[in-house]
């Protein structure tokens, strides 16, 4: 993308009519430039064909889309496709399109690393590279080669979503809006390890699904797991997700990466019971993916089976979600830029 100029992916209606209009142009034309970022995607502000030459030469010096393909693809054997994607400030990072049968899902990123620094997390070891612009974000969905497949998006890629909250939320109004991708909410999924005064905006603000970080019900194992425990105690972030009403449509999820030997006893499923009792929820068990110089391991088949088989005779509807992408470095925990970016600086891993 040209650093020069501008891109108008990620705007809304109101802020391209305030462009063309300071522009000197008609304010109507900026609807019609939402109409070809959003409903009908073009590459470049000279496709905008019902728009005049002159307008499209003006805008054009100032302004450019902002769609910029993937730098790289990596196919896995299960038919998952990892892409690496730059961004409007130089850096790039992974997003991983998941096809299953008559779905297909869009894990998307919405920071360069994360702060969050969670144990078992590779994003969180490459550290906090930047936050992603609401264009950054949407260019992941509307530059892939596989859009128009989509049937779902979940912001569980690269970093905590409600630390870019402003960006995250501008994303998920132009792909839920009219003039925008005109989804139901209910198609989009937005993860957070509990940021809790953020999560209250999002909940309030937006009507797409939320999926919470969990890993361990008790506060001190799940502080060695996720730092952010200190400072955001999941029993608060439970408590404010009891004021809200999750009995229709928006579904509250809960993650829960399962360890070996670790998070992954009957006593840890009584306290999943004591923490979630009453709240109308979902658990996902999630498998846990090696990563290097990490003393965390894997939890049986059997053990997983047996925290989802007494989770749900005991209320809690519990999922063991399906791996995949693990061959190619893609499925849950293992994103990172950071091999890329260090070798981008000479050094080395």
């Amino acid at each position: 993308m040209d650093e020069k100029k501008q891109a108008l992916l990620g705007m809304t209606p109101a802020e391209l009519r305030q462009v063309v209009v300071q522009m000197g142009m008609p304010s109507f034309t900026g609807g019609q430039i939402a109409s070809w970022l959003y409903q009908k995607p073009v590459g470049t502000i000279g496709e905008m064909t019902n728009i005049s030459k002159a307008n499209r030469e003006k805008l054009s010096q100032l302004y450019e889309v902002g769609l910029m393909p993937p730098t790289d693809c990596q196919r896995s054997t299960d038919g998952t496709i990892k892409y690496l994607f730059p961004t409007s400030n130089g850096k790039t990072v992974e997003t991983v399109y998941i096809p299953d049968g008559d779905r297909a899902t869009l894990c998307v990123s919405s920071q360069v690393g994360c702060k969050m620094g969670c144990l078992f997390c590779q994003t969180g070891r490459q550290g906090f590279e930047g936050n992603l612009t609401a264009g950054d974000i949407l260019n992941q969905i509307y530059a892939l080669p596989e859009r128009d497949s989509l049937t779902n998006v979940v912001f569980m890629g690269q970093g905590e979503p409600m630390d870019n909250l402003d960006n995250v939320l501008r994303a998920t109004e132009i792909l839920t809006a009219s003039y925008g991708m005109a989804w139901s909410p209910k198609r989009i999924t937005v993860s957070s390890v509990g940021v809790k005064s953020k999560l209250r905006r999002f909940l309030d603000e937006s009507d797409c699904h939320v999926a919470i970080s969990l890993h361990s019900p008790i506060p001190e194992q799940r502080a060695m797991l996720m730092p952010a425990e200190r400072a955001m105690p999941i029993t608060d972030v439970v408590a404010l997700l009891r004021t809200y009403d999750f009995s229709h449509q928006r579904r509250l999820s809960f993650e829960y990466i399962v360890f070996g030997g670790l998070n992954d006893t009957t006593a840890h499923a009584k306290e999943i019971l004591r923490l979630l009792r009453g709240l109308e929820c979902r658990v996902n068990l999630i498998r846990f993916h090696q990563i290097p110089d990490s003393d965390l391991r894997e939890a049986s088949e059997e053990r997983m089976e047996q925290l989802r088989d007494y989770l749900t005779q005991h209320g809690i509807f519990t999922t063991i979600r399906a791996s995949r992408g693990q061959d190619i470095y893609a499925a849950c925990g293992l994103l990172s830029t950071a091999k890329r970016i260090a070798a981008e600086r000479g050094q080395s891993l």
